[in-house]
């Protein structure tokens, strides 16, 4: 299980060290950095699948994702006695993001490219240093590997720091280029475990969305982020799953409802029995909300859990009325993996507070800082370049 989140230097968030619980609620309103926490999460993920940079590239590159305030934010900016503006850098520019988990913590620090006159790729970021450590806060001590430009060191069974690469490119992150059996088991050990990360937002109910149109079935144990093989994961859980457990999550939202699923021709479809009409109705024909709901009773009744699952507004197009169904499904999910909701649909948030092993944050924008009002933040190190 996660217990530390670190973000420093990504769009609103500033300086942020958060502790995490097995279901963690983020909330807040419009433009509090809800959607910046959660696409930093996303980012440090792309990082074990080699796709940090580009994935910054997407997001309009790392200018506009660096900490657009000054560096520091005074005594006097904040009483209003002086303007909010910007002084001198002390410090480098820098995004940074990590984590620790129950077992090793890991975090990257990427900065502005050293600029080539012979590239064409001067605006990609840089990773400047990367570490993996053990335990919960990093230290030289018990740093296991580690990265300061393109050399990557790692501890060997005698104790000793050894250079593992010597010219790993500044685009490339050691926990895809670096992780080895031999001499960086932990990097492996590492980088599936965030590979195992899912990520689930603006799941479409459209009437052309994936989830209503039938397609060949294969099993599917995890839902893909579009939907499409909703009908295939829903029969998977009920051969493999737990289909009690998919009928109590259906009748809870829909009384004398049940789903079943078609199949005609290899392709399957989702259709659902509802008290008091005479034929099921298929995909096409269910409202978005019943539709929405589907997937995520999909998405969290998984047979196979992740290690950490981060949802983005489930809330959405749902009636109120499905709400405490949904907190009552995500609390039953959070028995078998860790879960970040992040929501700002009262109700959801009210009903999930009063499950076991449950945090809130509700975020607040503070001179443009996203901020966590009576927050303890952890220890925190961050590598050095």
């Amino acid at each position: 299980m996660l217990l530390t989140l670190a973000v420093s230097g990504y769009r609103s968030l500033r300086d942020l060290v958060v502790p995490l619980d097995q279901i963690t609620i983020v909330t807040g309103p419009n433009g509090s950095g809800k959607s910046s926490l959660y696409r930093a999460i996303r980012l440090l993920a792309d990082v074990a699948q080699g796709n940090a940079v580009a994935s910054l590239a997407r997001e309009g590159g790392l200018q506009s994702t660096l900490w657009a305030g000054p560096e520091t934010i005074s005594r006097a900016m904040k009483q209003k006695s002086v303007p909010v503006q910007g002084t001198r850098r002390q410090d480098v520019v820098s995004l940074k993001l990590g984590f620790a988990d129950e077992d090793y913590g890991y975090a990257i620090d990427l900065g502005l490219p050293v600029r080539d006159a012979t590239s064409f790729f001067n605006a990609d970021p840089e990773i400047k240093a990367e570490a993996l450590w053990a335990g919960e806060v990093l230290s030289r001590r018990n740093e296991i590997a580690g990265r300061a430009g393109p050399t990557v060191r790692v501890l060997n069974r005698d104790g000793k720091r050894i250079p593992v690469v010597r010219d790993l490119p500044s685009f490339d992150s050691m926990m895809t280029h670096a992780a080895d059996p031999r001499d960086a088991l932990e990097l492996l050990v590492m980088r599936e475990r965030m590979r195992g990360w899912r990520f689930y937002d603006h799941l479409r109910t459209d009437s052309a969305a994936p989830a209503r149109a039938a397609r060949i079935g294969t099993r599917t144990p995890v839902l893909s982020a579009d939907g499409g093989d909703l009908a295939a994961a829903l029969r998977t859980i009920q051969e493999i799953g737990n289909p009690a457990l998919l009928d109590e999550a259906i009748a809870d939202a829909f009384p004398g409802a049940r789903i079943d699923i078609q199949v005609t021709d290899g392709l399957f479809e989702v259709v659902m029995h509802q008290h008091g009409l005479l034929r099921a109705l298929r995909a096409g024909e269910l409202s978005d909300g019943t539709l929405r709901y589907l997937l995520l009773a999909a998405i969290l009744l998984t047979p196979r859990p992740p290690p950490l699952l981060v949802v983005n507004e489930p809330e959405t197009s749902l009636h109120p009325s499905l709400l405490a169904p949904l907190a009552r499904l995500i609390a039953k999910a959070g028995e078998k993996t860790q879960i970040i909701v992040v929501s700002h649909a009262h109700a959801l948030v009210d009903a999930l507070t009063g499950a076991p092993s449950v945090v809130l944050y509700e975020l607040r924008k503070e001179f443009g800082e996203t901020v966590i009002d009576g927050i303890e933040a952890p220890a925190w190190s961050w590598p050095k370049r």
